[in-house]
């Protein structure tokens, strides 16, 4: 699918899904529904994810920060063609030449010499460009295991695998540079990614689940702001805010 219809499809189902679209962010489309999900989501954080996260955090800070830099110059290839259909073309050349830098002489990103140079690489996806476009969040809820979400985030994990070329080498198999892979590199990575940011958020989660009245709306607050500053790019990575880690 070329860039063009990619553009189109996503303007038809948010068009679509317009009632749900300009409804207030607060607005949630089935909240009791989400409630139990949400449940389901801890309980799975508590049995795996944090057992492994637990685990993670034990071993030697190179290979923490060496996965963390790993699966964080993978996730440029997606930064860049959304930085270019935001039109900001300097910040995506910034991101493309951190990528190569960091693919090369980082040793496949591995080390993060890009960011020595003084390159930036805030990571960006489709719903963070939908966002810059004008359109709303519309209702939240909550995805099994994915966990917070709206109804252009939703739309938008969707195209990001559409408009992400390490989505085409890996679950469609598809060649770039003579370079393929399979599913299982996808959902690895992936995987990579959310160990590591349950990893580097082990105490500001258990605070908040220790210091919250309702963690559920405690959460979906966290979220929402999150991917406000997100999308009005106020978010760098040296905010000096304990929750610098949840914000990657």
């Amino acid at each position: 699918m070329n860039l063009k219809k990619l553009i189109i499809s996503i303007i038809t189902c948010l068009l679509l899904l317009g009632s749900n679209l300009s409804a207030k962010t607060e607005k949630e489309c089935f909240e009791k529904v989400s409630r139990e999900i949400f449940k389901f989501n801890k309980g799975f954080d508590k049995a795996v994810l944090r057992p492994i996260a637990t685990g993670y955090n034990k071993l030697p800070d190179p290979i923490k920060k060496g996965t963390g830099n790993f699966t964080s110059n993978i996730g440029t290839l997606l930064t860049v063609p959304n930085h270019i259909l935001q039109g900001n073309w300097r910040l995506a050349g910034e991101s493309g030449a951190s990528f190569l830098i960091n693919s090369t002489i980082g040793v496949l990103g591995f080390g993060n010499p890009a960011a020595k140079m003084g390159l930036k690489n805030q990571q960006e996806d489709v719903g963070q460009t939908l966002g810059a476009y004008g359109f709303g969040a519309g209702c939240y809820f909550v995805l099994p295991i994915l966990g917070p979400t709206t109804v252009r985030d939703s739309i938008g994990m969707v195209a990001d695998t559409l408009v992400d070329p390490f989505a085409h080498v890996t679950i469609r198999e598809k060649k770039l540079l003579d370079i393929s892979g399979s599913e299982i590199d996808y959902f690895s990575v992936k995987g990579a990614v959310a160990v590591d940011f349950r990893a580097d958020n082990m105490t500001n989660l258990d605070s908040l689940e220790k210091n919250s009245i309702d963690m559920y709306a405690a959460m979906k607050s966290l979220y929402l702001q999150n991917k406000k500053k997100k999308i009005l790019n106020t978010f760098t990575s040296d905010d000096a805010d304990e929750w610098n880690e949840f914000n990657k």
